[in-house]
């Protein structure tokens, strides 16, 4: 891909790596408005990813795809393009040149995704995107083995985002490292009567709460801190250290007020902070964060620097607990703590809801996706077994599945708060929670958890044994049936449930 891009990509100008004035000075002219807190807010026709229109190719692209690489390249002659550079990664072995080409037409798309990542230092891109959101048809076509994505037809700057993201994660896993669909945190708690520090990565899909669970702050009080770190996309190495990708976060916001979510309000509404597909009044430019006639996946990009309690780096030197977010509406407790082996079976099983983040028309939906990672390019078991080599070389790392759904049902079952789960991590952290094992599943689930009433989530409060018995052994087929379609699976990830 990368010797027909060299021969046949020549756009009528360039417009080579424009300053964040001068991109914003054009959105501005383009449609954006600044709202009553002073930032820029935009509007887009495509307001989600459009992965049912994404392919990747592996190898020569069929005549098809072919034929479309070479229309859209075609067109480009008569267009005049901006071209930004940016870097991914700041661990000096990990870095990471970026380049997008955004048809003039859409400034804010550069401008946004320019601010997602660290400033150019030169060189040339190891990975490259083209937007041509004007084309009439959808499509992404990813070349994962030249690292380049086209995008046509979309205007929503989380496709952009997730092209560099998905080519990063690709490029980890050819270094022999694993690519996650992850955020990071750390926790600076007293634990037997020393401050320490303890670092978290939370799985999840977009939308489960991943950002609201890595940017909160647990309430704690100096000198105990939470540092935050990363919001989508880490890189996990063998010896469990964690890289981070990105200078930004790209969050949801609906619903965002400062009581519930302090943090991450207050970087929505700084000035640096682009809004997208946020209803903003046109005569006031008063934001209405609960409104979403637009769509319910509206967005806040937002500086790290905005959130409260990032420091200057993105990497974690040592992970010690890996958090798998869920969304059950049944049995499963709030938090289980996992085997290795169980660990790397929920990496696999990547239980969850659909959200409007992925596919509107099926949001609330229960959902497979491995590793949480609609991501992932080549083979998802390989992913899965190196999850399992990690952690077996790293046995002091604790894995957990954490339902920040409801047990006992939606309607009459007990709600998973915002603060249940945030004081289980705290827990987790200080290790004050008491476990016992679950002898039918394998794992172990909480007897007592500081702060949190366990007798909420009590499962004889909204079924029947007889009930309980029929639905656990329900899932555990459902799981075994899911992971018997991956045939180069390590079979003790599989026999992990099989207990």
């Amino acid at each position: 891909m990368r010797d027909i891009l060299a021969r046949d990509f020549r756009p009528k100008r360039i417009i080579d790596n424009p300053s964040e004035d001068k991109l914003r000075e054009w959105a501005l002219e383009q449609g954006g408005m600044i709202t009553e807190f002073g930032n820029l807010a935009v509007t887009t026709k495509v307001r989600n990813r459009i992965a049912k229109f994404t392919e990747v190719v592996v190898g020569e692209p069929d005549p098809e795809d072919a034929r479309f690489v070479s229309e859209v390249l075609q067109y480009l002659r008569d267009k005049e393009m901006v071209m930004l550079d940016r870097v991914m990664c700041q661990a000096p072995d990990c870095k990471r040149n970026c380049r997008t080409y955004v048809t003039a037409d859409y400034p804010r798309l550069p401008l946004m995704w320019g601010n997602t990542l660290f400033p150019q230092e030169g060189g040339e891109p190891d990975f490259t995107a083209i937007m041509v959101p004007e084309w009439p048809e959808k499509k992404v076509l990813v070349f994962p083995e030249s690292g380049i994505t086209l995008i046509a037809g979309s205007d929503y700057k989380g496709e952009n985002k997730k092209a560099m993201l998905r080519q990063v994660m690709y490029w980890a896993k050819k270094e022999g490292n694993l690519g996650l669909h992850a955020a990071s945190k750390i926790l600076r708690v007293f634990k037997d009567g020393k401050l320490t520090d303890k670092s978290f990565i939370l799985f999840g899909l977009s939308g489960t709460g991943k950002t609201t669970l890595s940017c909160h702050s647990h309430w704690l009080h100096a000198p105990e801190r939470v540092i935050i770190r990363q919001d989508d996309v880490v890189i996990l190495r063998f010896d469990g250290s964690a890289i981070g990708t990105e200078e930004s976060f790209y969050m949801k916001t609906e619903g965002l007020e400062p009581s519930a979510q302090p943090l991450l309000y207050a970087a929505a509404i700084s000035p640096r902070a682009i809004l997208e597909n946020v209803r903003v009044e046109p005569e006031t430019g008063k934001v209405d964060f609960f409104d979403t006639t637009l769509t319910s996946n509206g967005r806040a990009m937002v500086k790290r620097r905005d959130i409260a309690f990032t420091d200057n780096e993105i990497d974690l030197e040592k992970v010690d607990f890996v958090i798998f977010i869920t969304r059950h509406h049944d049995i499963l407790p709030p938090i289980v703590r996992l085997t290795p082996e169980w660990g790397a079976a929920a990496f696999m099983l990547g239980e969850s809801v659909e959200t409007s983040a992925g596919d509107p028309a099926e949001a609330g939906k229960p959902r497979r996706v491995v590793g949480t990672n609609p991501f992932i390019m080549g083979s998802e078991e390989e992913e899965g077994n190196s999850f399992l080599s990690i952690l077996r070389n790293n046995p002091d790392v604790q894995c957990f599945l954490l339902n920040t759904g409801s047990v006992g049902g939606v309607t009459r079952g007990q709600k998973v708060t915002v603060r249940d789960s945030v004081k289980i991590i705290e827990m987790i952290a200080r290790d004050k929670i008491v476990w016992k094992k679950d002898d039918f599943w394998g794992y172990e689930v909480p007897v007592e958890i500081p702060g949190v009433d366990l007798a909420r989530f009590d499962l004889s409060s909204y079924y029947p044994e007889e009930k309980v018995v029929e639905m656990s052994q329900d899932l555990k087929q459902e799981r075994l049936e899911w992971l018997s379609q991956f045939k180069g699976l390590n079979r003790d990830i599989i026999n992990a449930l099989k207990l």
